[in-house]
């Protein structure tokens, strides 16, 4: 349940600072208002409402609504992110399918351990509007250039059919397809059973 926020005490904070935490508050509050009531059923009260900050100060902040929604994206895909980093860089191994299996483990928990962000990032995003749709191909071309660089050069990969390009866009829609399904379901399947999957998936992508 959405519920307003409390009066913010900006006593000794900076306009800047300020507006680093009014900014923070809106896209927490976009993530809780977008998942509980569809972003195609919300309205901007919603969301203030959620935020408690003002109109005026969401439109200092955000264009509308759309731009908050690339936002609270954008604050999910780099979340995920940097627990994909972390996990590549604490991998003391050079074997590509560990790397996978890390990066994949590392990626699906930090999207799964909080549905809003599945709920938002897989589904309420989808369809939005033609400037969303190429926003995400974007992300979904940069998860594509971190896999191909795992992959670079290390022994057994080869470079999948169509390319990696094409390849990364079939395996990244077949992730969307299944957190989509998964953020659904219930009661929802372990979410050990998606990084199986996609485990599977991206090592018959990459390995020879």
């Amino acid at each position: 349940m959405t519920t307003a926020r409390t009066r913010h005490n900006y006593t000794g904070t900076s306009v800047a600072e300020r507006q680093i935490e009014r900014r923070a508050l809106f896209i927490e509050a976009g993530l809780t208002v977008f998942a509980e009531k569809s972003f195609a059923n919300s309205s901007l009260t919603d969301v203030c409402a959620a935020a408690g900050l003002s109109r005026r100060q969401f439109y200092e902040q955000f264009a509308g609504r759309e731009e908050l929604l690339v936002a609270v994206y954008d604050t999910v895909q780099g979340k995920a992110r940097e627990a994909v980093t972390a996990a590549l860089a604490a991998a003391e191994t050079d074997d590509l399918r560990t790397l996978i299996d890390a990066a994949v483990r590392a990626y699906t928990t930090a999207i799964t351990d909080d549905i809003r962000c599945a709920k938002v990032a897989f589904v309420e995003i989808v369809g939005v509007s033609p400037a969303i749709e190429a926003h995400r191909a974007q992300v979904r071309d940069q998860w594509g250039e971190v896999v191909a660089a795992i992959a670079a050069g290390r022994d057994g990969v080869r470079t999948p059919p169509g390319g990696w390009r094409v390849a990364m866009a079939a395996f990244i829609g077949a992730v969307n397809g299944a957190v989509h399904q998964w953020s659904l379901d219930d009661p929802r399947p372990p979410v050990d059973e998606l990084v199986e999957v996609f485990s599977t998936l991206l090592n018959a992508l990459t390995t020879a």
